[in-house]
C-alpha cells in the first residue's frame, strides 16, 4: 500500500515463549530536569568564555540528545567547567547532578 503512513511501534512476534511486548525504556523526568538545567548552564557560560571554550562546550552538550552519549557527554562538559575555574562552577554542579541521577 503505497503512500500509506503508519506512526508508533510495529511489532511482530512470531512464535516464543514469556514474551513481555514493547518496553520502553523513558528518561526519567528528574533526569530531563536536569539535562534541561545543564543546557541552561552551558548558554549562561558560553558568553564568559573563549570562543575556542564555547565550540567546546557546544559538542559536548550535543551528546545530551542520544541517550547512549549523554554520560560522555557530561563527562566532557564536567572537565570544561572545571577548566574555567570558578565562573563554570553552575555548569559543574548542574553535570554533578545529572550524572548522579544517571547512575541510579
Amino acid at each position: 500500500m503505497a503512500g500509506d503512513n503508519f506512526y508508533g511501534d510495529v511489532v511482530n512476534m512470531h512464535g516464543g515463549t514469556n514474551n513481555q511486548g514493547i518496553v520502553h525504556h523513558h528518561a526519567s523526568p528528574d533526569l530531563e530536569r536536569a539535562l534541561a538545567d545543564v543546557l541552561a548552564r552551558i548558554e549562561e557560560l558560553r558568553g564568559q568564555v573563549e570562543p575556542e571554550v564555547a565550540e567546546r562546550l557546544d559538542g559536548a552538550s550535543a551528546g545530551l540528545a542520544v541517550p547512549q552519549a549523554r554520560r560522555g557527554g557530561l563527562v566532557l562538559l564536567r572537565d570544561l567547567a572545571v577548566t574555567v575555574g570558578a565562573i563554570g562552577q553552575p555548569l559543574l554542579d548542574s553535570v554533578r547532578a545529572a550524572l548522579e541521577l544517571l547512575a541510579r
